[in-house]
């Protein structure tokens, strides 16, 4: 109560935020006619004033007024677009390094332009992120000519373009491109051999379009770059042939002489736990799968494997639907997006999951990838100097954003009023009983003309309901993951009169639906089927279209305006807003009501029981609904029990990669600097005394005299890493102790070095430092990953041993980094010494040996997105390894 108090008088953050900018609105304004007495080419000379202005020391914040005012005059000339107030108040949070939430059809792609122009005169790069490869292409065409006429450079970065033209595009001004795309280029760059190969430059300023989606709906999945493994696919369809066989049961709770007072009792062969997506054998169900399995013990070490495919197994059957989690398409399984509806084509669920379910479906499964890089969305994007967002629904985020990325949001108000009133949900006891209501109001509103948006949380809902549309004689567009391809311009036509679209969750998002219909998109999708038209023929149609856009613009407005129907709550309240955001864009007239049963997901696992009790106690009728503040109030308390539980997943997630991060700059910090190779034999030095170091600190015993050390066990070490014998006369040999010890190992070392230098010149010596260092950091690094991964699974289990898991876990994982870090060393160290070269070649076969073929995945939490074979001379693993050792290949570069 004395907090609304205190925010009556002294206003909320936001206000006080809003109102610390208005008067810098006021200055961009009184520029304004100063901007437009200017020619085109006087207005395009600014951009070069203001670069010489901010290279003399003038701050960003001081050029902001007439850098904003000279953007917004540059989208008048352009696009006949002037930005408004409101939207140079978006420019300015984005500036600032802040989240605006704009409502959609509020003009945020606009915004964009201010805040990168802005930025863009550093030199140093902008980039703004997108959502989808169309989004990119479209926004980067659309936005750029604003850019372009402003004397700056853009570039955008899609699927399939070579380095040379990704590099290209990085070294614009501004860059467009997808979250993937940024991210798997930056661990593609940590890769190479070469810095001049590198094709991103550094993490100045990033503006992320739809920020909610890619840095908390994406931010669990982390990226990864992998490569196949060489197990068996055998082992799947063996053990899917048995899940059949294996009966789902259900947890009892009974009362017992416990603490508690209750024991469960687990029936069947299985529990299933939808709310944390798992499946368990029960103690009947071990025994079942042991005697299917003609194995002993499936908890025996030696079984690990075969359990953990069991599991994945039971989960792909109980859990993972078909056209609801994926779809077959051509043979292949294909992931669909749970947030977007979308198809994921060539992306894969990890750890052994997508296999199961390939091996459920029937379906050509493929090998298992081992992890060679990776990142999360969250530590990506942290990289940046300066981060900003916007999106129509952040602000139910707002705590999220604040903790993990230091990102404040603040809620833009509206160009216009919002009109568009949000009816309260309706509520069916059966799922049937809603869709039969959802198809009567659908008739009706098609019957008087009103466009109609109907809102579905899968496929396989909005497949039944298209059904049911099309027994009724409803005339509709659906808009779901198998139509992904056309969806812009569906939605694009969502808002013309009588139109009925049915759309997966966030279809189309980044369209804008004008009310009446888009003349520009009717008259491409005329210029499709008519594709020798001339362009005084496509101008004729244009100006048809825009007529009968207007005429039923106006119709559609006094039907009410656009309708959105959702059948269904989702998890997130701010994908439900985002649905009811597609409808009352700049003042339109709208409106927007859910239809829920008992039998949706989210009632069904999170909340039906006390709406149960309250539909009871009302005595609601089959065919009956019921619409209650009480009940939406319990359906919103779910919702925000789901958000809790997603906000808890991100966390952790970043909690453990926060370990992994650290790990990674270090290695790629030091990938850089070997490749820049300014120091590069420096470091060869210090690892080989680091080495004899090791040497002396494993033998050499303080307080015990030398003649007693294990003098057998120096000599091997001796020869195993430095290549020679260590022949210490014995008179020498009781006069020493550590510390001389190690000083006589060093010369020694040293001076066969230098020989080895003369015998191949300097050149030489530090170009094969850098491509053993290379090949070594890469080999340990992929080995560290997979040893990271295994000590994560089972790291949850020292709770039980009244143990926190995530020290456990930091304080194993620094160990591990420190022993690779070791590995890395002796194996630098060995080849160094061991390597006999004859020939220059034999520097590039090496070479080739660490871009040994290999088939390169990237992946979205190990889900592949693409592939990338790597060519090399094909080795024998029992053939003398090329790079000279002597050794056999499987024991050299091999490993």
């Amino acid at each position: 109560m004395f907090g609304a108090i205190i925010k009556k008088i002294v206003g909320s953050k936001n206000e006080r935020e809003l109102k610390r900018l208005w008067p810098i609105v006021e200055r961009i304004n009184a520029l304004e006619p100063e901007m437009v007495k200017l020619s085109d080419d006087q207005l395009r000379n600014k951009t070069f004033e203001f670069k010489e202005r901010y290279a003399k020391g003038e701050s960003l914040d001081a050029l902001l007024p007439e850098a904003f005012a000279v953007c917004r005059e540059a989208g008048k000339r352009v696009h006949n677009m002037r930005h408004f107030d409101v939207q140079l108040i978006g420019g300015m949070v984005l500036n600032s390094g802040k989240i605006a939430e704009m409502k959609t059809g509020e003009g945020k792609t606009l915004v964009a332009t201010l805040s990168a122009y802005l930025n863009a005169l550093t030199g140093r790069g902008v980039h703004v992120v997108t959502v989808n490869d169309y989004l990119a292409k479209r926004d980067s065409d659309w936005m750029g000519q604003i850019y372009r006429f402003l004397g700056l450079s853009v570039g955008v970065i899609v699927h399939g373009l070579d380095d040379d033209e990704r590099r290209e595009a990085y070294n614009a001004d501004i860059t467009y491109g997808t979250n993937n795309e940024f991210g798997f280029d930056y661990l593609r760059d940590n890769m190479k051999f070469a810095l001049e190969d590198y094709v991103q430059r550094g993490f100045n300023y990033a503006i992320v379009d739809e920020v909610d989606s890619i840095l908390i709906d994406e931010a669990r999945t982390p990226l990864i770059i992998s490569g196949p493994t060489e197990d068996s696919t055998d082992k799947y369809y063996v053990i899917d042939r048995i899940i059949p066989s294996l009966k789902k049961g259900e947890v009892i709770e009974e009362e017992a002489n416990t603490l508690s007072g209750k024991r469960k009792r687990y029936t069947g062969d299985f529990t299933v736990d939808e709310k944390s997506k798992s499946a368990t054998l029960t103690e009947e169900g071990v025994l079942k799968v042991e005697k299917l399995l003609k194995i002993d013990n499936l908890y025996d070490p030696r079984n690990m494997e075969i359990l953990h495919h069991v599991q994945q197994a039971l989960r792909a059957h109980a859990l993972y639907k078909r056209d609801v989690d994926y779809v077959v398409k051509d043979g292949e399984v294909l992931i669909v997006d749970e947030f977007t509806g979308r198809l994921m084509p060539g992306r894969r669920w990890s750890d052994g999951l997508h296999q199961a379910v390939e091996a459920k479906e029937g379906v050509e499964i493929e090998n298992e990838n081992q992890t060679l890089a990776t990142i999360t969305f969250q530590n990506y994007f942290r990289m940046y100097e300066k981060l900003s967002g916007m999106t129509g629904t952040a602000d139910t985020e707002a705590e999220e954003f604040h903790k993990i990325y230091k990102l404040d949001v603040v809620v833009i108000p509206t160009n216009r009023p919002l009109l568009r009133p949000d009816f309260p949900d309706v509520i069916y006891k059966t799922e049937m009983e809603k869709f039969k209501a959802v198809i009567e109001e659908i008739k009706e509103l098609y019957a008087k003309g009103q466009p109609v948006l109907v809102g579905t949380i899968s496929i396989e809902k909005s497949e039944v309901l298209a059904e049911l549309l099309k027994r009724q004689g409803v005339p509709h567009n659906v808009l779901n993951a198998k139509q992904h391809e056309r969806e812009a311009e569906i939605v694009a036509q969502a808002g013309r009169k009588g139109m009925v679209t049915i759309a997966t969750n966030m279809a189309g998002r980044g369209t804008d639906i004008v009310l009446g219909g888009n003349p520009e998109g009717l008259a491409r999708q005329w210029r499709k089927g008519e594709p020798e038209a001339t362009d005084e023929e496509y101008g004729k149609k244009l100006a048809e279209f825009k007529d009968l856009c207007a005429q039923e613009h106006d119709e559609v407005i006094k039907l009410g305006g656009l309708h959105i129907l959702g059948t269904e709550r989702h998890e997130s309240r701010r994908i439900d807003n985002q649905l009811r955001g597609r409808s009352g864009r700049q003042g339109d007239t709208g409106s927007s009501r859910f239809y829920l049963s008992l039998q949706d997901d989210l009632l069904r696992i999170f909340g039906s029981e006390r709406v149960a009790k309250i539909m009871d106690l009302l005595k609601i009728e089959e065919g009956e609904a019921i619409t209650h503040g009480m009940i939406t109030k319990s359906i919103e308390n779910a919702q925000k029990k789901v958000e809790a539980h997603n906000f808890e997943i991100r966390k952790h997630l970043i909690e453990y990669d926060d370990v992994m991060n650290k790990q990674r700059e270090v290695i790629y910090t030091q990938r850089r600097e070997i490749l820049a190779g300014e120091t590069i034999r420096e470091s060869f030095l210090e690892m080989m005394d680091e080495s004899v170091e090791d040497l002396v600190g494993l033998y050499a015993i303080d307080k015990v005299p030398a003649a007693e050390w294990d003098w057998q066990g120096v000599g091997e070490w001796v020869y195993k890493i430095f290549g020679f014998h260590l022949d210490i006369p014995l008179e020498t040999m009781v006069l020493l102790n550590p510390v001389n010890f190690k000083q006589l190992l060093q010369e020694k070392v040293r001076e066969i070095f230098t020989a080895k230098v003369g015998q191949f010149g300097d050149e030489m010596m530090d170009h094969l430092i850098k491509v053993i260092m290379l090949q070594a950091i890469d080999t340990q690094w992929k080995d560290h990953l997979l040893s990271i991964d295994h000590l994560k699974e089972g790291i949850g289990l020292r709770g039980y041993g009244q143990k926190d898991p995530k020290q456990e876990y930091k304080k194993e994982a620094y160990q591990l980094f420190m022993d690779m870090i070791g590995r890395i060393r002796e194996e630098v160290v060995e080849k160094i010494f061991w390597v006999q070269l004859a020939r220059e070649e034999d520097v590039e076969r090496i070479e080739e040996q660490q871009q040994k073929k290999q088939r390169l995945v990237f992946n979205l939490g190990g889900d592949d997105v693409q592939q990338q074979p790597v060519k090399s001379q094909k080795v024998g693993r029992n053939e003398p390894c090329p790079c000279g050792s002597g050794k056999k290949y499987k024991q050299c570069c091999g490993k």
